[in-house]
């Protein structure tokens, strides 16, 4: 077998391949070997056809394109491997001669990874927000923990800001009441904004056994985006009462004894929470300079299937599941069509780039994944998508998606290479030092980045 390469843009080749008919002979007796268990011909047993009768009863034609059949992948393989291509996704096959006994003749062009030349990149800087807890944010924090621990009182007055009233709640769709539109019992607290647009004011003011009506868009359910005419009424106004903040209500709201030493653990973990950001920040901003560095052609038809793939999450997904259609979408979000179609485009972009960088960055720097750094990152997967790490590692294993799981743990590693040389300041002016962070959280950007990510090539290579 013979094969040429011509680069017909830089990431798309067109194979020529030329095979020697001898070489098609294994494919031809299991050609003739397949024919001869489909066929009855009288006089001779199944399976025991002679292959002169089979070209005389059939044709050899129909033989030959059986063996091209079963032949074809192998070659084209072959010839990706001695061309060391990196295909994506499926070829486009032209058989250009096939004269029986001497030669079979075919080109077969396919998207290619681009070949990238990733530029020093120690020279990378970049600033992020300085760790600043304030007073305020620690007693923001404390607050929020007090509210926790309020008990609620029934009263018998009129419902105003901060009660927590038991309400029934029927919901109506021009005129129509509707069988999900029904709640009874639910507890709420008047300001939150916990439930529907306008039940605030509807409440405000009624007292146990009183009622209201009012219109508001429905969130969820049959007739989620539509105007509706709820009615509610009241069971019950409670008011809260939250603890005084001594050092009794530290002893029962945390492990600590003391009011002073509870607001230091809240300092301590609004700062943790800080450098998580302040790292996450970090990561992103130093892969967008490194993509900024690296000239990446994407392949168009990736491209695409990507746009098509993300497009098809969330509409047929994540907006199915909130009961939203991508017009209500749209409009919630306040964006165009159009809006909507150059910002899909850009992420796919963004997601392909990512993935063929860290990956080129991968084989540069020779980064490995080892069973540790695997089950790390499954964990952190499992974890965010809810589910148990035995069900996650099961679904994967099932999906055959644990190399796109080695691939995201690989690009992490590649993510924190570029950060650990680059020079990264918050906007005091000091050096962070992100070397606790690092590596969990460029795995976590990685992934993040590609976005389920360059998902579209993930699929197209397995």
């Amino acid at each position: 077998m013979k094969s040429a390469v011509e680069t017909l843009n830089p990431t798309r080749v067109r194979l020529t391949v030329e095979v020697p008919f001898e070489e098609l002979k294994d494919s031809l007796d299991a050609a003739y070997k397949k024919i001869n268990q489909q066929v009855t011909v009288k006089g001779f047993r199944k399976g025991k056809v002679p292959a002169r009768i089979i070209d005389q009863r059939f044709g050899r034609g129909v033989v030959l394109e059986e063996a091209v059949n079963d032949a074809l992948p192998k070659f084209y393989t072959d010839a990706v491997n001695n061309a060391e291509l990196n295909p994506l996704g499926q070829p486009e096959v032209d058989i250009t001669e096939l004269k029986d006994g001497e030669t079979l003749n075919f080109t077969a062009e396919v998207e290619v990874r681009p070949k990238l030349e990733i530029p020093d990149y120690s020279g990378i800087e970049v600033e992020v927000d300085a760790v600043e807890v304030t007073d305020e944010d620690v007693e923001k924090a404390v607050q929020q923990l007090r509210e926790r621990f309020a008990s609620t009182t029934p009263v018998e007055r009129a419902a105003q800001d901060g009660d927590v009233v038991t309400i029934d709640l029927e919901a109506k769709v021009d005129g129509k009441a509707l069988e999900d539109g029904i709640a009874n019992g639910v507890s709420y607290t008047i300001g939150s904004g916990e439930l529907l647009d306008g039940i605030d004011d509807a409440v405000k003011g009624l007292e146990a056994g009183g009622e209201a009506t009012f219109t508001s868009e429905l969130k969820g359910g049959s007739a989620a985006g539509k105007e509706a005419e709820i009615t509610v009424k009241v069971s019950q106004v409670a008011e809260r009462e939250l603890p005084e903040l001594d050092d009794e209500f530290a002893q029962l709201a945390s492990e600590f004894d003391t009011l002073e030493e509870l607001k230091a653990d809240s300092r301590k973990r609004l700062e943790n929470m800080k450098r998580y950001d302040q790292a996450t920040q970090a990561q992103e901003r130093v892969l967008e300079k490194l993509l900024e560095l690296v000239e990446v052609p994407v392949p168009e038809k990736l491209l695409e299937d990507e746009i098509r793939t993300r497009k098809h999450n969330l509409e047929e997904h994540q907006l199915a599941q909130m009961g939203l259609t991508l017009d209500k979408y749209l409009e919630l979000q306040g964006k165009t069509a159009e809006e909507y179609e150059n910002e899909t485009r850009e992420a796919a972009v963004k997601g392909i780039k990512t993935q063929f960088v860290l990956d080129e960055l991968v084989a540069k720097e020779k980064l490995n994944v080892n069973q540790e750094e695997l089950t790390e990152h499954l964990m952190r997967r499992a974890a965010s998508s809810g589910m148990s790490p035995d069900q996650f590692a099961q679904a994967v294993v099932q999906n055959n998606q644990v190399p796109l799981l080695v691939g995201e743990v690989a690009r992490g590693k590649a993510l924190a290479v570029v950060v650990e040389a680059a020079t990264v300041k918050d906007t005091n002016g000091e050096i962070v030092d992100l070397e606790d962070e690092e590596d969990n959280e460029a795995a976590d950007t990685a992934e993040a980045s590609a976005d389920d990510k360059g998902e579209g090539e993930e699929k197209a290579e397995a």
